[in-house]
């Protein structure tokens, strides 16, 4: 049974600092890609940062470049996503996902989702 499940986010003030986690279950293993993405109320959902299954690849989102870095530990089967110099418009909730594909996975269409968590920045 797949699951991918988030952290607790969380509030903060602009300019701090966050830290997602999402572990992840089942048949999801190193040979898929891991990626964040977040969908503010109003707004389309947003591919955040990207990463390959041995974590050597990132991709991110040019809002957050410079400001965000995703790892992941396959030996615990955990993805992050360190935050930091948040912002307002980083307000949104947050999606870890899964998909053996890359570019599946940059298109959105991944094959599985966690539940999301909400990250308010004031």
């Amino acid at each position: 049974h797949v699951q991918l499940v988030e952290s607790a986010g969380g509030s903060v003030q602009a300019g701090g600092s966050l830290r997602l986690s999402c572990v992840v279950s089942g048949a999801i293993d190193s040979s898929y890609c891991l990626a964040w993405f977040r969908q503010a109320p109003g707004k389309e959902r947003e591919g955040v940062a990207f990463i390959s299954g041995d974590g050597t690849t990132t991709s991110y989102a040019d809002s957050v470049k410079g400001r965000f870095t995703v790892s992941r530990d396959n030996a615990k089967r955990t993805l992050y996503l360190q935050m930091n110099s948040l912002k307002p418009e980083d307000t949104a909730m947050y999606y870890c996902a899964a998909d053996r594909v890359w570019l599946s996975l940059l298109r959105g269409k991944a094959n599985f989702w966690g539940q999301g968590t909400q990250v308010t920045v004031s």
